[in-house]
């Protein structure tokens, strides 16, 4: 099975973001012990601490080997694409359609899920090579606009990104999503800040069991 059918079949990408590098690998496998299988880690836009983030993917990689994939998150630019490939990152999101970042994450044999909002945006993205379309922000757009918006481009691939929960997680697949993307809601800071790792552990098992409810 390759890449593009294990993230169709386990259909949750955990978004870690801003997380110590001392407690990166605890959260990871906190989130693989629930039964997480996918996990981007963002680019600081602020800091700009790029190799920071390059590290932790390296970091993660080199632990889980084959059993967990790992990509790069807020990829803005060629540049980070790059970092990210050499870093070991087997797919590339970014928060917007940017052609070259697609283009580049293609050439290198990565998995591009670029971010975009409106129609034109979604085909935009899918025409230059994306293999999935991060829809962003999802939680304010809502199922009903994936609905709307599956019905002339029901050939592209979504993915439903910014604010998806155990609570709504169902209706963005069901309203047509190939899986979601989650961040606060699944790595949860206040339960990493105090180590509280089984939580992190319990949250993944509901997510995933919501997915399937």
């Amino acid at each position: 099975m390759d890449l593009l059918q294990r993230i169709e079949q386990t259909k949750i990408v955990a978004i870690l973001r801003g997380i110590d590098p001392d407690r990166m690998l605890k959260t990871a496998h906190a989130l693989y012990d629930g039964g997480i299988r996918l996990i981007e880690v963002t680019f600081d836009q602020k800091s700009r601490d790029f190799e920071k983030t390059a590290s932790a993917i390296k970091a993660l990689c080199t632990e889980f080997g084959s059993s967990m994939d790992v990509g790069a998150g807020t990829v803005t630019s060629t540049a980070l694409v790059r970092l990210a490939a050499d870093s070991g990152a087997g797919f590339i999101i970014s928060p917007d359609t940017n052609v070259d970042v697609i283009r580049m994450t293609k050439s290198l044999g990565l998995v591009s899920m670029p971010g975009a909002m409106t129609p034109s945006e979604i085909i935009q993205a899918h025409e230059a090579g994306a293999d999935f379309v991060k829809v962003f922000p999802a939680g304010v757009l809502g199922p009903d606009y994936i609905k709307a918006v599956r019905g002339p481009i029901s050939n592209v691939r979504l993915l439903a990104v910014g604010g998806v929960d155990e609570s709504n997680i169902a209706a963005f697949l069901k309203a047509g999503c190939v899986g979601a993307g989650i961040g606060g809601s699944l790595a949860r800071k206040e339960c990493i800040d105090a180590q509280q790792y089984d939580k992190l552990k319990e949250a993944a098992i509901r997510l995933l069991s919501a997915m399937r409810g």
